[in-house]
């Protein structure tokens, strides 16, 4: 069952999220809810998105809440902590928002900072981790080749799991795979799949060792299955900041997962002061449920977004359906 654009429209609720700590260059994310027969769901894409890519976001919300997920394997997905590019002397009190995790992944490449205040950040989560820790670095595709070479190099230190989207085409990936292969650090694609025209290109290139997946940017739980299906490669389960609504849909594609061997990017409600869940869906021991959870509709009125950003949403909400309904994807 497809809903029509006015039942979309008409039980939006867009809400707007404080952050604890400034991230992708944002203080508050703002999100819209919708109500399904299969309960709340998400579309949450990046302001600066345009039409065609927010439209997949739009169809991952029509998916999950008006279509049922798929038969979960594990009722438990064990999650990583997020650190931003923040100084090392902060990374003590970011961690302590992910109680019982055993992996970080930590920001690095940030724009106005260097290589070595990289290291620095790096440096103190590994010594909060301890040696057994897990540790994975993401560049957000902001180096080129060579600056990847060098910091991977810095950063080998630390005993990296992988370093997560290093540099932006399937080509470089390919070439600072192949150059630093020697090392036995595994290279992890995020953007070269979710924002890519064809998200398995960079699986046929042999450009990356793990795919990063993100339910609502792929378009939804199960066509991003179909994906990690068709790779053959280990996948990590991300989210794209999203609210507790948006981590339940990030945690039913983890859950059916065949072979989840990686902790999952699903811990980053921790980074909002407030969420729209009653029990929001953060990190305790580790791991968050597999669970759908219950909007508290108090919230959602103490969280909505001014008017004038409502309306800003609402009507993307249009222009989206309208490319999903010309690409004959509803």
């Amino acid at each position: 069952m497809t809903p029509e654009l006015v039942d979309l429209l008409g039980s939006a609720r867009v809400v707007r999220l404080p952050m604890t700590t400034r991230f992708r260059g944002i203080t508050a994310r703002e999100a819209v809810l919708f109500e399904g027969p299969e309960g709340w769901t998400e579309f949450s894409p990046f302001v600066e998105y345009e039409d065609e890519e927010a439209a997949a976001w739009l169809h991952a919300a029509i998916d999950f809440g008006w279509r049922a997920a798929p038969e979960p394997l594990r009722d438990r997905i064990p999650v990583n902590a997020t650190v931003p590019a923040v100084r090392a002397d902060a990374v003590a009190g970011i961690l302590a928002r992910y109680p019982g995790t055993r992996t970080a992944k930590v920001k690095v490449a940030e724009p106005g900072q260097t290589l070595a205040d990289d290291v620095a950040r790096v440096r103190a989560v590994r010594e909060a981790l301890g040696p057994e820790g897990r540790l994975r670095v993401d560049a957000n595709t902001l180096w080129n080749v060579d600056e990847a070479e060098h910091a991977i190099h810095a950063l080998a230190e630390f005993d990296l799991e992988y370093v997560e989207q290093p540099c932006a085409t399937v080509d470089e990936l390919a070439e600072i795979r192949r150059r630093t292969a020697y090392m036995g650090i595994p290279i992890a694609a995020d953007e070269s799949v979710r924002k890519a025209s064809d998200p398995l290109a960079v699986a046929r290139a042999g450009a990356a060792d793990i795919l990063i997946v993100k339910a609502q940017p792929l378009g939804g739980i199960h066509a991003a299955l179909r994906i990690v299906a068709a790779t053959g490669l280990p996948v990590v389960v991300s989210s794209a900041l999203d609210t507790s609504v948006g981590i339940a849909m990030g945690a039913h594609l983890a859950a059916a997962v065949p072979d989840l061997e990686y902790d999952c990017g699903l811990g980053t409600v921790a980074m909002f002061e407030q969420d729209v869940a009653a029990d929001p869906l953060v990190p305790a021991d580790g791991a968050i449920p597999v669970a759908r959870p219950s909007v508290d509709a108090e919230r959602l009125d103490r969280l909505a977004a001014p008017a004038d950003r409502r309306d800003w949403w609402l009507d993307r909400i249009r222009r989206c359906y309208r490319v999903l309904e010309r690409s004959a994807a509803l």
